[in-house]
């Protein structure tokens, strides 16, 4: 006996023991042992059915804790069944379901609900048990009801009783409702009719049947047919709704309605105009229960069927006004209570009456309750509703805030909160303010028309006052804690705000931080607390000074407790406390604080959290109250040096250094100690180090310190290096500042050691940005500190570039530096331009390197100092604009437009002019351009534009308006042509001009809209949106009128005019919102119509064996879902949430990879500001962001680029879950929660990652972005056009995310300390056992982890725009089909490596797509119809044939035989028979390979153009047929194989060819 066997079978004797300890542990051992082993049964059908019949009768076991573990294991059991067991499982237990024993039916119908819940939701399995289970469950239901079933539930007799237990009945519902919330595909494909068996049940005399009918009915209504569905209306609903309709068939219509709405939206959204008038009809009768559930249906259609709902959006308000305040048993009437409203100084006695008053029959609180949540839906997902809501409703809802029921009470709070949170979202004052920026200030007699946020602002007192009355300390903790959490709210969206409430707030908070503490309180003292914070930052000391000394008392005990939260809170009300009362000479809670956190930063038991907020309250102390601070004798310091949390130390020093006037002896103190932190291994906190550093020698007075340089120097020397940009940047910064402040000291020590490093530094590329900026500092620094080393500095420079290879340097770096050196020593200007000049006067043999160098660095210098007297050089550099070299061409340009703006009335006119003559060249280039293919004049036209550019981009405002009009019509002139880059260019320029004299310009860009020319509307859009950069708002009145002229392009015959047209309106959006704000109701659906996948617009290009699907129209609408994004960020008030939804929606389902990422952007966005409306489309949403998680189907022709741009997908697609999940409500969308439950699982290859974002991503709009932080990483003074911002390194990531790293290492009680690089952690030496260390030092990599994988979509975005604009990116498309030709050596793999090549980026996909030369290879082997398509696109390029003499058939023949004058290469293997090519004349034939030919192959005419000729295994024979002196051209020669008589012919002619 096997032993599986032999253990199953011992587990079926101990189930059949008498002993029940035996049998339930028999039952655990064999869930145990099919978990460990899903192949127990694999060969054993036997035993199978042994171990099921026996598991099945422990269901009618006597023991309860054996029958509950006999369904425990039916659940594993069902997972590994084999399917023909299925059978019986599913019999027994429905035939135990329908016993009379009512134990033996409740543990069944667990049983049954067990396996339903535990069948795998993959296989055959499920859809057989569907096919088995659904109708003998039906069949159950069938005999429960009365036969037959003619009524209607409008008939006012029919109350239904079967003879059937309800209970039997309820567990059959609740088991088919898992069933097809789990299986509802499977469901979908029986021909059962679960309407008509469920609907009678609907007549229940027992409610709870009822209510579960009601459910599960609504459940399988959305795979119901749709006649089936509309005959359900038409015969059940609508007539039950009617006024004839008794009671209790209203109730239940109602209810189903309400079920209906949630899980069959687009079946109801046709019939929700006949339904609503009978639901706010029956919401009248005099029936509380009657009138929740209409309520409640009333909060199901806002929800799921907005569209549809909204012409009762007024009725429903409406009615849910007065429902709010439904309350018949209270006496009082509205006006008394009003009053009450009024005065919160009411006398206490009277509450205690109010809430001694309860009554166990009523639940009108019921109908109260349910009305609240009804607004709360229409809060949340009507914003445009918000003034009405505040005039209508807002003050039914005040009125309510005293509820005799504190759910109710909570409720309306809840409501009320809502309400002021989408204020701040929609109408709150940041956008208040932005908005009215942009707009022309009114005459004090308009009226103007309220917004939200001027409307809570007026109704803030009424607010304060009525939630304060119901603030007391004796409230419970859920009061105490809501009521704060709402004027915190109320403080976000309105700071300030509660000044007149501000001895009442104090008085109250004091007495609840009285309170003792315990663990239900923590979390109160910890609201109040975080309340605080915001009270005293957003009110003026005044409100709040007369009652504050009844208040430090607790503020100073909370800071002592023992609570981290509470403790951390306490100290950061105490910051704020400090920065609004500043500045502080005395305070009697001063010292008492000093103590405490003096205390806290020499204890190694406090918290990580607690620690920084102690020291933000040092550094508080010094900034705020520094008169008191400076009587202590510093053990402040002494504490935080001392300390191993050094990052907090050095923030504290900085910000005391940079603004309180210390002396001389601390900021030496500090300089050394700070100079110690740089000592240290590893790159984490170096940074900061860094800024403290350079803040403290800024504050030196009397001098340095003679010692410090001398160490310092050679420290800094270590920085300077490319392992750090970001720290390299740091480090020339300082020896700039040290250089300036301490020339003599510093300057010998810099000379000596880190001038030649320097060197090294200027020439690579890798330097940029910021690290350029601090470079060219640090030369200007030094030439100051001594003029005299200009001299040396500048050779150094040039004869160190000229050594270096030219592909490891960049002569722009270089030329920078050189004119920084020019700055610093102006002396030297006259000798450097005389010296770099020789290099660029005709006949100069300089190299390229030399000359480019020389062309930049005039340029630098030119461009602040006139070189009128020196014309030649402006002359000399125009001439290099026809030069062989792109790199040469490019420092041309750069030269002459510099030189032109050091003096515009000299060198402009001339530049001028060269544009005109040049274009008038062109037109002859252009005639002739079909005879001699060249690209000079294009190339010529873009490097005059380009110095156009540096004119227009460098020049004064003042000198553009009397260039522009010269510049005007030769621009535009340039821009009508195809060359993408002169266009833009071309179009740059224009915007510039265009900002210089708006009144102008602006009306004849508008002139030129209707230009027929599609490149010139090209470029006055693109010319537009440059406009709309400049965020200044001096011409927006200009602008304003015509800008929807601009962005009506959208609709351009041009797809290149409808993608800038999009781009401008997307520039509009983000720099100037206030123009379109207005016009967005017809602009968005010009958007939406872009959002569609137009098919006119897809083509199918073949390459060789493949064919790619080439969509033309990706890129404008990739634009449009930018621009949605924007507008979701700058003007959200102004849109409608479910429109855009719903378009946001259906992007996730395009085939574009960047349109689904920007829609999961936009999801995270809405989850944030719309959480309402988009937790009610989870359902819509989840299959196509389960798509998005599956991985790439790896195939032969996979590359590596494929997989990348599939798992950044992957990440972006997560991101999107995990915001969606955190609004996500359990059991509201099945499909999501299993995808959430499918991403989340142990084990899963994403669940990792899932758990780190859910715990790092914000749940409301207030929290942060953190592509934004990443999008913020651009160096300061960087343009739209000239700087390049690279991807931020990995330093930087972790500088801008500093706030996050610190808030998840005080939840761990880590040490901040990440080290890259050396990998080191060092642990925080408190923990005293090694476990714990491992546990920081597992916590620390978990960070890490998570941090990087919160950044790798935007890195990767980052990288793929940064690789975009890369030097190989910028070159002309000529050169770049060059390269990419010569990285295909192999013509059988050409097409092959082309589709590789082709899925790089779209600049080369477009160029192996479509430019000839990648279509001239004719390959045997291909199809005849690739052939045809290859011979289409290559146009007149050359050929290039591969072809076999029994390999290829006549028709390949006679396809290439018409191309015999275009044939540049061929490869043929065969004898020749086949191929009679001899008398075709192939004058471009260059090069021939014959193997194994042996017949004349080409004739005499043939073999004359021949530069490469080889021969392989010709078996001697010369398989060309020669005359007199046929290799005219030949270069190379390459025989292989037999030598025969032949040979000697051939050798006759190599005398007179040019073979050497």
């Amino acid at each position: 006996m096997a032993p599986k066997t032999y253990q199953i079978q011992q587990l079926l004797e101990k189930m059949l023991s008498p002993d029940q300890d035996f049998r339930f542990m028999a039952l655990n051992d064999l869930m145990a042992e099919v978990a460990h082993d899903r192949a127990i049964f694999a060969q054993d059908d036997q035993s199978e059915v042994k171990v099921l019949n026996q598991v099945l009768a422990l269901i009618e076991d006597k023991i309860s804790e054996v029958k509950n573990q006999a369904v425990k294991c039916l659940g594993q059991l069902i997972k590994i069944m084999r399917e023909s067991n299925l059978n019986l499982v599913v019999d027994k237990l429905v035939d135990f379901s329908s016993r009379k024993e009512e134990e033996l039916r409740d543990v069944a119908g667990l049983a049954l609900k067990t396996v339903v819940s535990e069948l795998p939701p993959d296989g055959k399995l499920a859809q057989t048990a569907c096919i088995k289970l659904m109708p003998k469950l039906l069949e159950q239901l069938k005999k429960a009801r009365p036969s037959p079933f003619t009524g209607s539930l409008h008939s006012p007799d029919l109350i239904y009783q079967p003879s059937t237990p309800p209970e039997t009945i309820l567990e059959t519902l609740s088991t088919l409702s898992v069933l097809v919330t789990r299986f509802p595909q499977h469901l979908a494909q029986t021909k059962d009719d679960p309407v008509s068996i469920i609907t009678p049940l609907l007549t229940h005399s027992r409610p709870a049947v009822r209510k579960r009918a009601i459910s599960t009915l609504a459940q399988f209504l959305p795979i119901v047919p749709e006649d089936r569905f509309s005959d359900l209306l038409k015969t059940n609903v609508i007539p039950s709704l009617s006024s004839s309709a008794s009671a209790e068939n209203k109730k239940t219509v109602v209810q189903l309605v309400g079920g209906i709405a949630r899980y069959s939206p687009h079946k109801l959204g046709p019939a929700v105009g006949d339904v609503m008038p009978g639901i706010l009809a029956a919401s009248s009768v005099d029936d509380s229960d009657l009138r929740e559930g209409c309520l409640q249906t009333l909060e199901a259609l806002i929800l799921r069927c907005p569209t549809e709902v909204t012409p009762h959006l007024s009725s429903v308000i409406t009615i849910a006004n007065a429902m709010v305040k439904y309350d018949p048993n209270y006496a009082g009437d509205e006006d008394d209570e009003d009053e009450s409203m009024e005065d919160a100084e009411d006398d206490d006695d009277d509450d205690d009456v109010a809430d001694d008053y309860s009554d166990d029959e009523d639940t009108s609180y019921k109908v109260r309750r349910s009305a609240a949540k009804l607004i709360a839906a229409i809060i949340g997902t009507r914003p445009e509703l918000i003034s009405t809501i505040y005039r209508t409703v807002s003050p039914v809802l005040i009125s309510r805030f005293g509820d005799r029921e504190e759910s109710v009470k909570l409720e309306i709070w809840t409501t009320y909160s809502q309400l002021i949170k989408q204020t701040g979202v929609y109408g709150g004052a940041q956008q208040a303010k932005s908005w009215d920026t942009g707009k022309r200030k009114r005459n004090e007699g308009m009226e103007v028309e309220d917004t939200p946020y001027t409307l809570l602002k007026g109704q803030v007192q009424p607010v304060s006052r009525a939630l304060l009355k119901q603030l007391r300390p004796k409230s419970s903790v859920a009061v105490l804690q809501a009521g704060f959490g709402m004027m915190q709210g109320l403080l976000q969206v309105l700071p300030g705000s509660l000044t007149q409430q501000a001895d009442a707030i104090v008085v109250l908070s004091s007495s609840v931080l009285s309170s003792s503490s315990t663990t239900t309180t923590a979390n109160l003292h910890a609201v109040v607390l975080s309340f605080l914070a915001l009270f005293f930052s957003s009110h003026p000391p005044s409100s709040f000074q007369s009652s504050l000394p009844r208040l430090t008392g607790p503020l100073l005990a909370a800071a002592s407790q023992r609570h981290p939260r509470v403790a951390s809170d306490a100290l950061r009300a105490f910051s704020a406390l400090l920065n609004s009362m500043k500045p502080i000479e005395s305070a009697d809670w001063i010292d008492p604080l000093y103590n405490e956190v003096v205390t806290r930063l020499r204890s190694n038991d406090t918290d990580t959290e607690v620690r920084q907020c102690a020291e933000d309250v040092v550094a508080d102390l010094w900034l705020n109250a520094s008169t008191v601070v400076k009587t202590k004798d510093g053990k402040e310091w002494d504490a935080l040096m001392r300390g191993n949390r050094t990052d907090g130390a050095v923030q504290v020093i900085t910000k005391v250094a940079a603004e309180v006037d210390m002396d001389d002896a601390w900021v030496s103190s500090s300089t050394e100690w700070t100079a110690g932190v740089l000592r240290r291994p590893g790159k984490a906190g170096k940074a900061a180090a860094f800024t403290c550093l350079q803040t403290l020698l800024r504050r030196c007075k009397s001098g340095i310190p003679s010692h410090i340089p001398h160490d310092l120097v050679p420290q800094l020397q270590g920085f300077l290096s490319f392992n750090d940009l970001v720290l390299l940047t740091h480090a020339l910064t300082t020896l700039a500042i040290l250089l300036t402040l301490f020339p003599k000291e510093i300057f010998p020590l810099v000379e000596s050691s880190i001038l030649p490093q320097t060197y090294q530094i200027a020439y690579s590329p890798a330097v940029s940005g910021s690290a350029l900026e601090a470079l060219t500092d640090f030369f200007c620094a030094l030439v100051v500190a001594d003029s005299q080393i200009a001299t040396h500095v500048v050779p150094g420079l040039v004869q160190g570039l000229e050594k270096s290879s030219s592909a490891d340097t960049s002569p722009s770096n270089v030329s920078k530096c050189i004119s920084a050196v020019i700055k610093g020593s102006p002396g030297i200007a006259a000798g450097t331009i005389a010296e770099f000049s020789k290099a660029i006067k005709p006949g100069s043999k300089s190299k390229d390197i030399h000359v480019v160098l020389s062309l930049l660095a005039l340029g630098e210098i030119g461009r602040t100092i006139d070189m009128e007297r020196q014309p030649e050089i402006f002359h000399n550099a125009l001439a290099f604009f026809s030069a062989d070299a792109e790199a040469v061409r490019s420092a041309a340009a750069f030269a002459a437009g510099n030189i032109a703006v050091g003096n515009i009335h000299v060198f402009f006119p001339v530049l001028i002019t060269q544009v005109k003559t040049n274009e008038k060249r062109l037109l002859s280039l252009h005639a002739l351009r079909e005879v001699n293919r060249t690209c000079s004049g294009a190339l010529e036209r873009a490097w005059l534009t380009a110095s156009v550019f540096q004119v227009v981009s460098h020049c004064q405002r003042q000198h553009l308006e009397t260039v522009a009009s010269a510049l005007w019509v030769p621009l535009f002139e340039m821009s009508d042509t195809a060359e993408e880059t002169t266009r833009n260019l071309a179009a740059a320029c224009l915007g510039r001009l265009t900002t210089a004299n708006p009144s102008s310009y602006l009306p004849e860009l508008r002139a030129r809209l209707s230009d027929p020319s599609a490149s010139v509307r090209a470029t006055v859009v693109a010319a537009i949106r440059y406009t709309l950069a400049d965020t200044t708002q001096t011409y927006d009145d200009l602008l304003s009128p015509v800008i929807m002229d601009f962005v009506a392009l959208v609709h351009d015959s041009d797809l290149t005019v409808r993608r800038l047209s999009l781009s401008t309106l997307n520039a509009a959006a983000r720099n100037k919102p206030h123009l379109i704000r207005e016009h967005l109701a017809t602009l968005m659906p010009l958007l939406y119509e872009e959002t569609k996948i137009k098919k006119e617009l897809i083509r199918i290009v073949e390459m060789g064996p493949w064919k790619h699907r080439v969509d033309d129209g990706l890129e404008a609408r990739k634009t449009t879902y930018e621009t949605m994004y924007t507008i979701l960020d700058t003007c959200l008030d102004r849109i409608d949430i479910h429109e855009f939804l719903q378009h946001v929606l259906l992007g996730l389902k395009d085939e574009a990879n960047e349109i689904k990422v920007l829609c999961h952007m936009m999801l995270f966005r809405l989850a944030q500001v719309a959480p309402t409306a988009v937790s009610q489309r989870l359902d819509d949403a989840a299959v196509d962001l389960a798509n998005s998680m599956k991985g790439h189907n790896v195939g032969k022709d996979t590359v590596k680029q494929d997989l990348e741009r599939t798992a950044e997908l992957q990440r972006s697609t997560l991101r999107a879950i995990v915001a969606l999940s955190k609004i996500s409500s359990p059991g509201a969308s099945m499909a999501f929660d299993q995808l959430v439950e499918n991403v989340s699982r142990a084990g899963q290859p994403w669940a990792q990652e899932f758990r780190e974002l859910h715990r790092l991503t914000p749940v409301s709009a207030d929290g942060c972005d953190f592509i934004e932080v990443c999008d913020n990483l651009q160096p300061a003074g960087s343009n739209f056009t000239t700087t390049l911002m690279k991807p931020p390194s990995q330093s930087a990531l972790y500088r801008a995310a500093s706030i996050l790293l610190d808030s998840i290492i005080k939840e761990n009680g880590i040490v901040s300390a990440l080290e890259f690089g050396d990998d080191i952690l060092r642990p925080d030496p408190n923990t005293s056992t090694q476990s714990e260390l491992l546990r920081n030092a597992e916590a620390l990599r978990q960070v890490s982890d998570s941090l990087e994988l919160m950044f790798q979509p935007t890195i990767a975005s980052l990288n793929h725009s940064y690789n975009s604009r890369l030097p190989i990116g910028q070159l002309p498309i000529e050169i770049l089909e060059g390269i990419l030709l010569l990285s295909i050596d192999n013509a059988h793999e050409h097409y092959e490596r082309l589709s590789h090549l082709s899925r790089v980026s779209k600049q080369w996909r477009d160029v192996t797509l479509f430019s000839p030369r990648f279509h001239a290879i004719i390959n045997d082997r291909h199809s005849l119809s690739a052939n045809k398509k290859h011979l289409e696109y290559s146009g007149a390029a050359p050929l290039h044939l591969v072809c076999r003499d029994n390999g290829s058939d006549e028709s390949f023949v006679d396809l290439i035989r018409p191309e015999s004058r275009r044939w540049a290469s061929i490869v043929f293997t065969g004898d020749g028979a086949q191929y009679p090519f001899v008398d075709l004349p192939t004058p471009k034939l260059a090069d021939l390979h014959l193997i194994g030919t042996r017949g004349a192959f080409v004739k005499n005419d043939g073999v004359a153009s021949i530069r490469h000729l080889w021969l392989e295994r010709c078996a001697g024979f010369l398989p060309l047929e020669l005359s007199s002196a046929p290799f005219a051209r030949l270069e190379t020669l390459r025989l292989e194989g037999e030598v025969g008589p032949s040979w000697k012919v051939l050798i006759k002619f190599l005398s007179s060819s040019r073979l050497t």
